[in-house]
């Protein structure tokens, strides 16, 4: 294939997997027109994104929620992008920037939608025993509801946590994009809407009402389980806690099959 026939990509991450999707599409001689990346006080992965980038003149790289300025959105407008590709990117997409693509902005979801659309989705996949996977799809106005272009499905075992099943579906991510790599280059792809009467979706704040532990309630020693498996992920902040004497105590769990 010709260079001047790869798509024109604007590329916005964050996390680790961002990291991997990002060499991927360069290794396979796709350079982004611009580079969007968290704030610095909430990425993890800026500074890696950002060297892998180091081509792109600096008004190519839009930092925190800059892009959604009337500026950057016009910038964006005049680079004439085919895709916005989103992989863990923590923002909103307003409409007006929706509408940029020739194509349409992409988003790598961490879930098998339309179940755990939104945050926290290794927890409520655990928490509510819901299917679980990973995600190609276009963005809409709605919370993770645009047409799916590619899925795989992911078995919650036993001994999974949250933190775990993410780690796991960091991996499943990245192969997913892998397959539909030559897709979206060719525009071979084929479009599945989504049964949103069917899905789930949680906010990020929705976690605070299933941390809390009351001591003198009487509960399913199955349920307890599963509940601390939902909150145990990499932020102890996130995990279940009990109150004694004024004072709150985290719980995490720990759990491996005998070998």
């Amino acid at each position: 294939m010709n260079k001047n026939d790869y798509p024109r990509i604007v590329y916005a991450g964050d996390r680790d997997i961002s990291q991997w999707v990002l060499e991927f599409i360069l290794e396979n001689g796709v350079k982004p027109i611009a580079l969007m990346v968290s704030d610095k006080n909430k990425a993890t992965h800026d500074k890696d994104l950002l060297e892998l980038c180091d081509y792109l003149e600096s008004q190519n790289v839009l930092e925190g929620s800059k892009f959604r300025t009337g500026e950057s959105i016009q910038k964006l407008k005049e680079l004439e992008p085919d895709y916005i590709i989103c992989v863990h990117f923590p923002y909103v997409v307003p409409k007006e920037v929706l509408e940029i693509p020739k194509y349409g902005v992409l988003n790598l979801h961490p879930a098998y939608l339309p179940y755990n659309r939104g945050w926290n989705t290794p927890t409520w996949a655990i928490y509510d025993g819901t299917p679980y996977g990973a995600t190609l799809h276009f963005m809409n106005e709605g919370m993770d509801a645009g047409d799916i272009i590619h899925q795989k499905g992911i078995e919650i075992m036993p001994d999974d946590t949250a933190d775990s099943l993410y780690q796991k579906v960091k991996m499943t991510e990245f192969e997913l994009f892998k397959e539909s790599w030559e897709s979206l280059v060719h525009n071979t792809y084929t479009l599945k809407k989504q049964d949103l009467n069917k899905g789930t979706i949680y906010k990020k704040a929705d976690i605070e009402s299933i941390q809390f532990i009351d001591l003198s309630e009487n509960v399913n020693t199955g349920d307890l389980i599963r509940l601390f498996r939902a909150l145990t992920t990499s932020n102890i902040k996130e995990s279940a806690y009990f109150e004694v004497d004024g004072k709150r105590y985290r719980i995490q769990i720990h759990i491996e099959e005998d070998r």
